[in-house]
C-alpha cells in the first residue's frame, strides 16, 4: 500500500507532504474516527524518524483519553491543562518542547522521552483530540515539524469526527 522508507527523508517539507497524502488516502471514505486515528498513528510512526511514541489522545468530556498509538503503553487519562498534551488541548496551540524534563508539570509516561510535540486537532471550532509525538532525542522537533504536523492535523481532522 505505502512504502514506509520515504525517499525524501532528508527533505522535511516533501516528507510531510508525502505523509499527509498517505494519511488522506487511508482515511478517505472511512467514517470511523478510531480506525482513522489508528492508521494515521501507524503512518506517522513509520514515516518520521527518531520517535519512541506516536499517537492520539481524544477529548472525552473534560479530559484527554488515550487513543490509538504506536510505542510503549501510555498514560490513559490526562486532565486539560496538565502536562504537554493537556496544555496543547487547553490552549489549542501546538506545544513543541525541546526538553520535557524542563516543562512544568510534564507527565512522564516513558522515561526515555527527551522531547515532545503535541498538535491539537480542531474541527468546526471544536477540539477533537491531540496528536502526541515523543522522541528520545533532545530538541528532536523544529519549525518544519510544527508546520508539517499542523498541516497533517488540519487535513485529517474531518476524518476524526466521531
Amino acid at each position: 500500500m505505502f512504502d514506509f522508507a520515504p525517499e525524501h527523508a532528508d527533505d522535511k517539507a516533501t516528507l510531510y507532504a508525502d505523509l499527509r497524502a498517505a494519511a488522506l488516502a487511508v482515511t478517505e471514505g472511512e467514517t470511523d474516527a478510531i480506525a482513522n486515528m489508528a492508521n494515521v498513528a501507524a503512518l506517522v510512526w513509520h514515516y518520521l524518524p527518531d520517535l519512541n511514541w506516536a499517537g492520539f489522545y481524544r477529548l472525552i468530556g473534560d479530559e484527554l483519553v488515550l487513543g490509538p498509538f504506536q510505542g510503549k503503553a501510555a498514560c490513559i487519562r490526562i486532565p486539560l491543562g496538565k502536562g504537554v498534551c493537556g496544555t496543547a488541548a487547553q490552549t489549542r496551540e501546538t506545544q513543541c518542547v525541546a526538553d520535557v524534563h524542563a516543562f512544568p508539570g510534564h507527565i512522564a509516561c516513558d522515561a526515555a522521552s527527551a522531547s515532545e510535540i503535541v498538535v491539537p486537532l480542531v474541527h468546526d471550532g471544536g477540539l477533537l483530540a491531540v496528536l502526541d509525538l515523543d522522541s528520545p532525542l533532545p530538541a528532536r522537533f523544529d519549525a518544519e515539524d510544527i508546520a508539517g504536523l499542523e498541516a497533517l492535523c488540519a487535513a485529517i481532522a474531518p476524518a476524526l469526527v466521531g
